[in-house]
C-alpha cells in the first residue's frame, strides 16, 4: 500500500517542477523582452534629442542669419519693418514649436506596449480550458 501511494508522489513532484519551470521560463522571456524595449526606447529618444537639439541650433542660427541679411538689406528704407517682421517670425516659430513639445509630452510613449501585449496573451491562455 505504501508504494501505490508513493508512486503518485514522484511524478506530482515532476508535473509541479514542470509547471513551476515553465512559468519561470514565461516570465524570464518576458523580462528580456521588456529589457529589449527599454534598449530601443533609449536608443529612439537619444537619437530624438540629438536631432531635435541639431535642428534648433541649426535652423536657430539660419533664423538669425537670415533676419541680419534682411536688415542690412532694408537697413535705407524700412530698418524697423524689418526688425518687427524677424521679431514677429521668432515669437511666432517659437510658440509653435513650444505648442508642438507640449503637445507630445502630453501624448506620452507606447513604452512595453509589446510586453504588455503578450503579458494579457499569457492572462488570457491561463484562463482558456483545455
Amino acid at each position: 500500500m505504501r508504494e501505490e501511494s508513493g508512486t503518485p508522489r514522484p511524478r506530482l513532484a515532476e508535473s509541479l517542477h514542470g509547471i513551476v519551470d515553465a512559468g519561470l521560463e514565461t516570465v524570464q522571456t518576458r523580462l528580456e523582452l521588456l529589457a529589449v524595449e527599454l534598449q530601443e526606447e533609449k536608443l529612439r529618444l537619444s537619437g530624438l534629442a540629438l536631432n531635435t537639439v541639431l535642428a534648433g541650433l541649426l535652423l536657430g542660427f539660419g533664423l538669425v542669419f537670415l533676419m541680419v541679411f534682411l536688415t542690412v538689406l532694408l537697413w535705407d528704407e524700412h530698418r524697423l519693418l524689418a526688425l518687427g517682421i524677424s521679431t514677429a517670425v521668432c515669437l511666432v516659430g517659437g510658440l509653435l514649436a513650444a505648442s508642438k513639445a507640449a503637445h507630445a509630452f502630453r501624448s506620452g510613449t507606447r513604452l512595453f506596449s509589446a510586453s504588455l501585449a503578450e503579458l494579457a496573451r499569457d492572462r488570457a491562455a491561463l484562463r482558456k480550458p483545455d
